[in-house]
């Protein structure tokens, strides 16, 4: 199950910097996860300051 950007997210890039899959690009106010390149990692999770990502 691919992860989600909530509408905590500050837009400060961490996630994206984090992503190994490079699955995460900057949206409308928010970064935004691409769900078929998201390979379910987590990493995006664990360097978000605020908790943004979740799993959908």
């Amino acid at each position: 199950m691919a992860y989600k950007i909530g509408d905590d997210c500050i837009s400060c890039g961490a996630c994206a910097e984090g992503c190994p899959a490079g699955a995460i690009a900057e949206g409308d106010g928010k970064f935004e996860i691409n769900a078929d390149a998201c390979v379910d990692c987590g990493a995006c999770a664990e360097t978000c300051p605020v908790g943004a990502p979740q799993q959908a």
